[in-house]
């Protein structure tokens, strides 16, 4: 690896680039301007290296296997878990749960919350900039169970209304807050902080998305104090297919089950079963064991480079390109402006041209960007827009590339 090590003052993009083949190939003849981060990250060498040797050499399914191949491919499995929990800080390796990904862990908190939990007329609070799997989960719910999702308004400018006070909106009803840390679309930070001490004080537990900030900034479950949290792998240089859900162990007991098979079980009588210990009470079926494999080495990837380096970073590169395209005339950015309330991702039209039309001309131009309603179509409703185009940046971007994508932006504005 060519990282930029922990600690350094120097962050050294261009060695971190190296880690990164694919960037150095082209898309229609065009040196490949990749800008779409907050959908998936491109994944470095050493990932790709661990999982192949993974299948080379340690393929065996884990647990209970008493042959070598099987125990040290459990190994691993277990091993990453624990990469996992020192990453978030969460108290023990009991608290994560391996899933497929931020939408299943999501799915899995509301239908067992929800079963366990609530009951009909009970509400769940989001808000109006959530993700669609942290709208629709909840809303299958209310259609089985009878619970309602009540979302919480955001300003013009993509901020919570009641980021002062929270606590307005919550009523004897609510039983479970759950909210995306940072936006998919608007790059918002949202105060999680402040949300679940105001929650905390009138016994609601909080769920917190943080699908999109999880590999930009440093997570503490224990300072925070959020008694859920789901993360995606393929949006932190990990694979695709794997995710983690942090839940608190007193929660994760009094939960049920999500899915029965092998591996979450303790006993299986026809009159009755008794489950697993945690965390595989929540883990049925064959886990994927090669891609939390690369999911550890990932997270170990990232902590080389630093957290607070690729913030950094990052912060600087938002801030450049909201600088670039704000002298793009006819060009509108969405959400907060000052970069203490913006992380990473900058979305933004240009006049009455359609966001398909520009992202579709900049790809001519090797620059992939995302268009579209982001999986967030309740914000774009509340915008008054049917999508946007969204730029989105990781740790090996440049302000090379930001300037090739103002000027692909004023190339496209020419042809109409």
């Amino acid at each position: 690896m060519n990282v930029a090590k922990q600690g350094t003052d120097v962050y050294d993009v261009n060695k971190i680039r190296e880690d990164f083949p694919i960037l150095q190939r082209q898309v229609y003849g065009r040196p490949l301007v990749y800008l779409d981060n907050a959908a998936t990250t491109q994944k470095p060498l050493c990932v790709l290296d661990a999982m192949r040797d993974e299948y080379l050499n340690v393929n065996a399914n884990v647990h209970r296997g008493v042959h070598y191949l099987s125990q040290q491919a459990t190994d691993l499995h277990e091993a990453a878990r624990e990469t996992v929990r020192q990453f978030i800080n969460a108290r023990k390796t009991e608290e994560v749960i391996f899933t497929r990904g931020t939408t299943e862990a999501i799915n899995l908190v509301a239908a067992t919350f929800c079963q366990s939990q609530m009951k009909e007329g009970d509400e769940v609070l989001v808000t109006d900039m959530e993700h669609h799997s942290n709208i629709v989960p909840w809303q299958l719910q209310a259609m089985q169970r009878g619970i309602v999702v009540r979302h919480l308004p955001i300003t013009d400018d993509g901020r919570l209304e009641c980021r002062e006070d929270i606590a307005t909106y919550l009523t004897e009803k609510t039983r479970l807050v759950s909210i995306a840390h940072v936006s998919n679309v608007l790059g918002t930070v949202n105060p999680v902080a402040d949300i679940i001490k105001a929650a905390h004080e009138r016994g609601i537990p909080v769920l917190v998305d943080a699908a999109q900030s999880a590999p930009h900034m440093k997570i503490d479950v224990q300072q925070l104090d959020c008694d859920f949290l789901a993360l995606s792998g393929h949006k932190m240089y990990g694979p695709t297919g794997i995710g983690v859900l942090y839940g608190k162990e007193e929660w994760l007991d009094r939960l049920p089950p999500y899915q029965g098979g092998g591996e979450m079980i303790d006993k299986v009588t026809w009159e009755r079963t008794t489950f697993e210990r945690l965390p595989f009470k929540f883990e049925a079926g064959t886990p994927d064991f090669v891609a939390t494999h690369g999911l550890a080495t990932a997270i170990n990837y990232l902590l080389s480079v630093g957290l607070d380096s690729v913030e950094a970073h990052e912060r600087e590169l938002t801030r450049y390109c909201m600088e670039q395209l704000q002298s793009i005339d006819g060009l509108t950015i969405y959400g907060p402006k000052d970069m203490e309330h913006k992380d990473a991702v900058v979305s933004f039209n240009v006049g009455n041209i359609h966001h398909l039309d520009i992202g579709t001309l900049l790809d001519r131009l090797g620059i992939a960007v995302r268009t579209g309603h982001h999986c967030a179509q309740p914000l774009m409703d509340r915008l008054g827009i049917s999508g946007t185009v969204r730029a989105s940046f990781a740790m090996y971007n440049t302000k090379e590339e930001i300037d090739a994508l103002a000027a692909g932006l004023r190339r496209v504005i020419q042809m109409f």
